[in-house]
């Protein structure tokens, strides 16, 4: 009997994808053990937005809160997202960090890391791949799904084979935006079980509603495993429900390993907590729905959700249609970068000032700026070469892999913060985030004294 490995992402991607990561520590600390139990692959649960998330809106230290779920997860591996050179932030860091990153990761307890480049040039994934590997841990090399006249199956299959000479354990197909389609599946992974001999997992999503049919067409092909979020926090810009999946696929005779009955503790304890950000407003109705559009814009959930925060923020909800019209002409232009972090931030951004100045590139965020002079790294087809004279003029694109004219930056950021970090994670989340961890040492700092001051008085 075929077996067939399903992770959990309800306590990152499922989030992310419904409630921009706003989930604390404490709403799910007390089913942790319970779904340690439950016979999942993995439990996805950090990395991708979780770290910022953590600084910025929960006051949770990103580390402690690894710690203290690997504190209660004792069997079942923990698996998180790792943007390769970008390691959590948004623009590339040196060697030294990536580095220094995994190894800390992998002591607070870490096991899987599945790791992307989002143009899929793997220049940019080769330092964290290496690193995990010398850690012991587990690197997934993870391949970003979009369509374009210049991502073939014939390009997937290339992308594949180099990510297994780079001597990864496991592929991921990533499909961000939920636009793959049962066949389109079926081929890719047929086409990558024919060419590698290492598992391949598939990612998607419930944005277009193609998600079970997809994920069920990808296991016909061979497909080893897949990304389920609790029925609960399931469908609309989430995972298909971790249930549903289980239930046809036991159906059709396969092996997922899933108890149903510890599955539905595990729903019921999450109920509940969906309800709550239902009713404050967190979680917007418009990403629990099916957005067919998106198979024409392709715009992934945590994007669709950030968007929609934007132009919240800018009083222009009403504009979302024509931001979603100009965000593919945005992504043609730009030389059809797959839509994940950070591209799929810059080309909404840009598509955003598009629209509200009345004008295309009227104003050009920085961070598309770095990207046209190379700075992310080699573009999946050809940039509008019109762009990049307006942009740039005479400066040249720089061809080479961009870290490489990096200086080290850990032992010189630890030194400056000598004083003000604890510990190497505390240097780390400054390098990631610098003004956003500042603040948070401080309201740690001002917790504790509070927390000390309160407990002499009561004495």
């Amino acid at each position: 009997m075929n077996k067939v490995r399903i992770s959990e992402t309800v306590l990152r991607d499922a989030n992310q994808s419904l409630i921009a990561t706003r989930m604390p520590f404490s709403d799910f600390e007390g089913i942790l053990e319970t779904m340690d139990k439950a016979g999942y692959h993995s439990l996805e649960c950090w990395g991708g937005a979780t770290f910022d998330s953590c600084l910025r809106y929960l006051s949770e230290d990103p580390w402690e809160r690894l710690r203290k779920i690997k504190d209660k997860v004792k069997n079942t591996p923990l698996q998180m997202l790792l943007r390769g050179q970008n390691i959590l932030g948004y623009r590339h860091y040196p060697d030294d960090v990536v580095r220094m990153f995994v190894a800390r990761s992998v002591d607070n307890g870490m096991d899987i890391f599945r790791i992307f480049d989002a143009l899929n040039d793997f220049r940019n994934i080769r330092v964290a791949v290496d690193e995990v590997l010398k850690r012991n841990a587990h690197a997934q090399g993870a391949i970003c799904y979009t369509t374009s006249p210049v991502h073939t199956l014939d390009n997937y299959a290339k992308l594949a084979k180099e990510l297994e000479e780079m001597g990864v354990h496991s592929i991921c197909i990533k499909d961000m935006a939920g636009i793959c389609g049962p066949q389109e599946a079926y081929d890719i992974v047929k086409a990558l079980k024919e060419t590698v001999k290492v598992p391949v997992y598939f990612h998607t999503h419930g944005t277009t509603g193609l998600g079970p049919i997809t994920y069920f067409k990808a296991i016909e092909a061979g497909c080893d495993g897949i990304d389920c979020a609790i029925s609960s926090f399931s469908n609309g810009t989430s995972q298909p429900p971790t249930e549903t999946m289980n239930y046809a696929l036991k159906q059709a005779g396969y092996e997922t390993g899933l108890d149903d009955s510890i599955l539905k503790q595990i729903n019921d304890h999450f109920k509940p907590i969906k309800e709550k950000y239902v009713k404050s407003g967190q979680m917007d109705p418009f990403v629990m729905g099916v957005e067919t559009d998106a198979l024409v814009y392709q715009v992934p959930g945590g994007m669709l959700s950030n968007l929609i925060a934007q132009l919240k923020a800018q009083n222009a909800l009403d504009r979302l249609d024509e931001v979603l019209e100009e965000t593919p002409r945005v992504r043609e232009d730009l030389g059809y970068p797959p839509l994940v972090t950070p591209m799929s931030q810059m080309v909404g951004v840009q598509a955003v000032l598009n629209v509200l100045a009345g004008e295309r590139y009227k104003s050009v965020a920085k961070e598309v700026k770095a990207y046209l002079r190379g700075e992310y790294g080699k573009a999946p087809g050809k940039i509008k070469p019109e762009l990049i004279e307006q942009i740039l003029g005479d400066e040249e694109p720089i061809t080479t892999r961009f870290a490489d004219t990096l200086e080290p930056q850990f032992e010189k950021t630890k030194e400056e913060l000598k004083g003000v970090a604890r510990s190497d994670e505390d240097v780390l989340s400054y390098i990631a985030f610098p003004q956003i961890a500042e603040k948070f040492f401080k309201e740690r700092e001002e917790r504790e004294y509070i927390t000390v001051s309160y407990s002499i008085v009561k004495k």
